[in-house]
């Protein structure tokens, strides 16, 4: 489908997949305005751990947009001089969780299917591919690495593309509150912030996270959402050969651009405890056992000292694939809702701004169309 190029797009929040379709809009000469709630990359793009990868049995199409994903990052990488200081592609290593009676046999085969760069290591390598890794913590069937995933720090990358938006004309209204689309005549015009600002528009992006669902049911409009309570802690400087991401059976772990570390894990944010009030509880113990968890698969066994938490809901989809596209009933009106953004970043961005600019459909992004919700007539 061809539309009529929009001289003015409005998106709201200021996360990786609204700035990132903010400069993709930008460089095709359309004006942009940026709305978001609070600071650029306040929300899940500044608690991400962040981890560049498509190292899971996920269905063809996701893989593919995955993969599609880290092209482009490489691509960014190549493009920026001072990339490597927040953009490292270091490689990944994964094991599994043997009392549990787990074995990553099986993803390691469907890996090397699928064309992803995987290599089956032993204890005894475990100092080559994975420097700082202690190999007695390594499953003793050996563990997978991935040579090509990396991490990146989004803010990073969310301050640049801010940067080039407003280089390129557009504009970026910060701590603008809670706001919503606009919506007239059954038509997305613009975005009223908190304070009741308006700002017009030909069409709306809306980007922001794990709120997404709820906005778009004030319209009227359901999408599923299983999002969860979730935290990242984030250590102080620490002396560790490690710079591979690690994601072991109690913690997942890579490094943070001033040298500190950056975890998270499955069991740790089931422990989180959610008041009535709406607000989250990380109880000590948790986080001490987090860290504890950390240590105990770092060689040395360094001591580790907390910097700060990142708390909030992660983005994540009922059915645990991206919501990308148009909304049907809303002319004027798209969206971006997924997990994993720090991967997909930087190409839901750009197959995004074609959608909104030219009215065509990726078929990277055909499997994930909002439609898919929707209730059967």
């Amino acid at each position: 489908m061809t539309v009529a190029e929009p001289a003015h797009v409005v998106i709201l929040g200021g996360g990786i997949f609204g700035t990132s379709a903010a400069a993709q809009l930008a460089r095709k000469d359309v004006r942009v305005t940026l709305v978001t709630e609070s600071a650029l990359a306040s929300g899940a793009s500044g608690r991400s751990l962040a981890w560049l990868n498509a190292a899971w049995n996920w269905p063809a199409p996701y893989f593919a947009i995955r993969m599609a994903g880290i092209d482009r990052w490489r691509t960014w990488a190549t493009r920026h001089a001072d990339a490597a200081r927040y953009l490292r592609f270091t490689g990944g290593l994964m094991w599994a969780d043997e009392a549990d009676g787990e074995s990553l046999r099986d993803l390691f085969a469907t890996e090397r299917e699928r064309g992803y760069d995987a290599q089956w290591v032993g204890r005894d390598r475990i100092a080559e591919v994975a420097p700082g890794v202690d190999p007695a913590a390594v499953a003793e069937e050996g563990a997978i690495f991935n040579p090509g995933e990396g991490w990146v720090d989004l803010p990073s990358v969310i301050a640049l593309l801010a940067e080039e938006v407003v280089s390129r004309g557009g504009s970026v209204l910060e701590r603008a509150g809670t706001s919503r689309p606009i919506v007239e005549h059954g038509r997305a015009v613009g975005v009223r912030t908190a304070g009741g600002e308006e700002v017009r528009g030909d069409a709306v992006l809306l980007a922001t996270g794990p709120s997404v669902p709820g906005q778009l049911s004030e319209l009227g409009i359901e999408i599923g959402t299983s999002s969860p309570p979730a935290f990242v802690a984030f250590t102080a400087p620490v002396d560790t050969a490690l710079d591979t991401t690690l994601n072991t059976p109690h913690v997942a772990i890579r490094r943070t651009v001033d040298g500190g570390l950056a975890m998270d894990s499955g069991w740790s944010e089931r422990s989180i405890e959610v008041r009535e009030d709406g607000s989250l509880h990380i109880p000590d113990a948790v986080v001490t056992r987090l860290l504890d968890e950390a240590r105990r698969v770092l060689a040395g066994h360094p001591h580790l000292q907390l910097a700060r938490i990142g708390s909030g809901y992660k983005p994540v989809p009922a059915d645990g694939e991206p919501v990308y596209g148009r909304i049907d009933e809303v002319p004027g009106l798209y969206v971006a809702f997924s997990h994993s953004g720090a991967t997909q970043g930087l190409i839901a961005g750009e197959l995004l701004a074609d959608e909104i600019a030219t009215g065509s459909v990726s078929p990277l992004l055909s499997a994930f169309r909002p439609g898919r919700f929707a209730s059967p007539a």
